[in-house]
């Protein structure tokens, strides 16, 4: 929506605020993906203005909230790179390739007030206290997933956002930084793999001094996603198959396996048992998109029919709730019922993009 000439992405319908963390993951799925390239770069128009202002300390009178959350600036970074795929890389460079060098930079330099920059490559942030990634349910004020410490997605991203730089800084001319951001993704690439890959064939969730969260969580699959992935094929491939066996519904990726200890799949009751079932086995479809990238990194054309297969699920959804679009998350057991918001941005924006994903093997 747009309000006093700046251009915002709604969360959900129909409580949700403009979240900026959800406004960054939408968008290259609710504007490129279906060729709205103008009401983008005008979304990112107002939200470069929120990351300035947040980088630079000051209070933001554009209307984006949670811009403090640690992984919001590399999924920023991760939006813009949508862009570059899906329009131009050179425009892209023109318009942003400044913007992401600042980020990347502002980050790098540990001047984020909750990541920090360790020497092994890895970003630490501090989330005991209050929940700092998207799994962000609280109950009498602690978090229910205290995610802290080195946290997979952050670390998968800040990898990712670290080569994307490097790229961008290469094709300006910017040879001698480029290969300064380059050595430093090699260093955390290594660090991320013997951090997070264990001897199962997955990825550890989070790892804080010496605590290890060996829960069965999507969250892997962004790292396994990634146009720079720190994982090789073969790796992809061992956490697309756990995924699959033990996260998979109709409706899309459960937030937690039901082999893992706290499954809760039913998002129903007070408030309290429902924020504690939030992201302890219920779906949210938006991680879909991940997947089902992962699947065609791996399995390339031979991997479109199970992609289409996926989709069937959410067919019916279009016709419940809200018509048209997709509820905020699903319950993890049959017969998986919508709950929460009637709409919610990052599950329309993830078959969107991934529809967009599919034109390029089918050349619609």
């Amino acid at each position: 929506y747009e309000k006093d000439g700046e251009n915002y992405i709604i969360a959900g319908y129909p409580w949700f605020k403009c979240r900026a963390r959800d406004m960054f993951v939408s968008l290259p799925g609710l504007t490129l993906a279906i060729d709205e390239v103008d009401y983008y770069e005008r979304a990112m128009k107002t939200a470069e203005k929120a990351i300035q202002d947040f980088m630079a300390g000051k209070k933001s009178g554009v209307k984006i909230y949670e811009m403090e959350k640690p992984d919001v600036l590399l999924w920023a970074v991760w939006c813009i790179q949508q862009y570059s795929r899906l329009v131009s890389a050179d425009a892209a460079r023109e318009k942003y390739g400044r913007l992401v060098n600042q980020i990347v930079g502002f980050i790098k330099q540990d001047k984020h007030e909750n990541l920090l920059l360790h020497d092994n490559g890895l970003l630490y942030t501090n989330g005991r206290d209050h929940a700092v990634t998207w799994m962000n349910s609280e109950v009498n004020g602690h978090p229910v997933v205290p995610r802290s410490g080195y946290v997979v997605e952050i670390n998968a991203l800040w990898y990712n956002a670290l080569l994307f730089n490097a790229e961008m800084l290469m094709a300006s001319g910017q040879t001698a930084e480029a290969g300064d951001y380059t050595r430093l993704a090699e260093l955390t690439g290594k660090s991320f793999k013997d951090t997070f890959l264990n001897q199962h064939g997955y990825l550890l969730d989070y790892v804080d001094d010496g605590f290890i969260s060996w829960s069965v969580r999507p969250n892997m699959l962004i790292a396994s996603s990634l146009e720079y992935s720190p994982l090789s094929t073969p790796e992809k491939k061992r956490i697309f198959d756990i995924c699959t066996k033990e996260l998979l519904t109709p409706k899309g990726m459960r937030s937690l396996s039901p082999k893992s200890g706290g499954y809760n799949p039913i998002y129903a009751g007070g408030q309290v048992q429902r924020d504690s079932a939030y992201h302890q086995g219920t779906v949210w479809p938006w991680l879909s998109g991940f997947y089902l990238e992962t699947c065609l990194k791996v399995y390339k054309r031979s991997g479109l029919s199970w992609v289409d297969r996926c989709f069937v699920g959410l067919e019916e959804e279009m016709f419940y709730h809200c018509i048209g679009t997709l509820p905020e998350l699903f319950d993890g057991n049959p017969p998986f019922s919508g709950r929460g918001a009637l709409s919610f941005a990052m599950n329309v924006a993830a078959v969107l993009r991934v529809n967009r994903v599919l034109s390029k093997f089918y050349n619609y």
